[in-house]
């Protein structure tokens, strides 16, 4: 996979949230994004993902625009802070419901992925019960569930203790090595150190250059 962004700027009203953005980045890499909060990370991310739309520029996959062509957006898996789960719905339900809408429900691979993050023996509770790192453990596998060729993880290892930060890091390298394409936003200089083949800073909602960490 080959993603291409090309001259993309984001205005809201008078703002520029994005501007000129120019990057290709391809798969087998995992690609880092710091910046101070509100420096454009997250926002890029929700470019990326086509939550948001350009004022100017656009964004091509393999040479197929995902905003003005008929692109498959299953192929993109997305960690963004505070997405919305079902409080009353426990941890298997809420992601079997997710994974339904693309495929047909199948318990045993997504308590695979449950496993895989260490959420073997809580995703049978309410997800209004889950702290703070379990909800975390949860917003990552729905990210990785469904063999996605494109991974964003905003902040992935926000709320997690030291021994899941760990596993976490394991997976991404795991995934890396069957030729995802990886992004990550961070203000961790140690995460984007650890995982990242080349890490690229932003400030102002621009690509300033990039980290040598």
């Amino acid at each position: 996979m080959i993603l291409e962004i090309k001259d993309y700027t984001k205005k809201l009203k008078s703002k520029t949230v994005l501007e000129n953005i120019n990057l290709k980045l391809g798969s087998g890499h995992i690609y880092g994004f710091y910046g101070r909060n509100g420096s454009g990370k997250t926002m890029l991310f929700r470019a990326i993902a086509t939550l948001i739309f350009p004022t100017e520029g656009d964004i091509l996959i393999d040479g197929k625009s995902i905003i003005n062509d008929d692109f498959n957006l299953q192929r993109i898996g997305l960690l963004l802070e505070n997405p919305d789960f079902y409080f009353h719905l426990n941890g298997l339900e809420n992601l079997s419901m997710l994974y339904e809408i693309n495929h047909k429900r199948d318990d045993e691979q997504i308590k695979k992925y449950l496993k895989m993050v260490g959420l073997e023996n809580d995703y049978k509770k309410k997800y209004k019960e889950f702290s703070l790192g379990m909800k975390q453990k949860l917003r990552f596998a729905q990210a990785i569930m469904e063999n996605q060729e494109l991974i964003i993880l905003d902040e992935p290892t926000n709320g997690l203790d030291e021994d899941t930060i760990h596993r976490v890091h394991e997976i991404i390298l795991n995934l890396v090595k069957e030729d995802k394409l990886i992004l990550i936003a961070s203000h961790n200089k140690e995460d984007l150190k650890l995982l990242c083949d080349k890490v690229f800073q932003i400030k102002n909602g621009k690509i300033v250059g990039e980290l040598n960490l």
